[in-house]
């Protein structure tokens, strides 16, 4: 039997027994770098920045308000010299007198006593006179129950009534009373609670409510419908 002989590989050049050379391994093909993606990149960029720019543009804004220089008791004219004007950052939840309104605030008096420093808002002061000619101004000293929690401001109409002693009989009968404008709601001196309320009340009243105020036998009621 003949044997097949298989046909050896044809010879790829050199000498037998040299190696054969490798091919060098293709290089990657280096990424290209789109032009319309870099423009947009940089037109992000550029929006962001603008934005933020804006934004504290915005949070940063400043109005001129007008703010107490001078102390202003209650019941007093505001004059021009008791104000100033601030420049700040205004917070929607405050609602201060702006500057170019300050024309209409001098005349006016004071509702409540304005404090140096402060910023003046439209509830603090008032056309009208607290106290008027012919009134008396008399301090009744209260402590906490001679005196409603709340409701009592200046402007507010209110009756002071006398109250009977400790060792005094209780009557039927209505006891008395004298109508009376509160002027000034003072704060509580000490841990007793006991604060003085200034009120305005006829002159021929003034007299007599000065000296029922002095022996503590009194009580500060809010007449109905005398404002909010």
């Amino acid at each position: 039997m003949s044997r097949t002989k298989t046909a050896a590989p044809p010879y790829q050049g050199g000498a037998p027994g040299t190696p054969v050379p490798v091919a060098p391994p293709r290089a990657l093909k280096q990424r290209r770098r789109r032009p319309a993606l870099i423009a947009l990149s940089l037109a992000l960029t550029a929006v962001g920045g603008l934005s933020g720019a804006l934004l504290f543009t915005a949070t940063g804004e400043r109005t001129d308000v007008l703010a107490v220089s001078h102390e202003v008791a209650a019941g007093e004219v505001i004059e021009d010299g008791d104000l100033t004007e601030v420049s700040i950052s205004l917070d929607p939840a405050l609602k201060p007198v702006k500057a170019a309104d300050r024309g209409s605030v001098v005349g006016k008096r004071a509702a409540v006593s304005l404090t140096p420093g402060a910023l003046l808002a439209r509830d603090q002061y008032t056309a009208t006179s607290l106290f008027k000619q012919g009134d008396t101004l008399v301090g009744v000293a209260t402590k906490p129950s001679q005196r409603p929690t709340s409701g009592l401001f200046p402007g507010r109409e209110v009756l002071i009534v006398s109250t009977p002693g400790e060792n005094d009989e209780t009557s039927d009968a209505p006891p008395q009373t004298i109508a009376a404008t509160v002027v000034a709601v003072g704060d509580p001196a000490d841990a007793t609670g006991v604060a003085t309320i200034d009120v305005a009340v006829p002159a021929t009243d003034g007299p007599a409510l000065a000296a029922r105020a002095a022996t503590g036998r009194v009580a500060i009621v809010v007449k109905s419908g005398s404002g909010s």
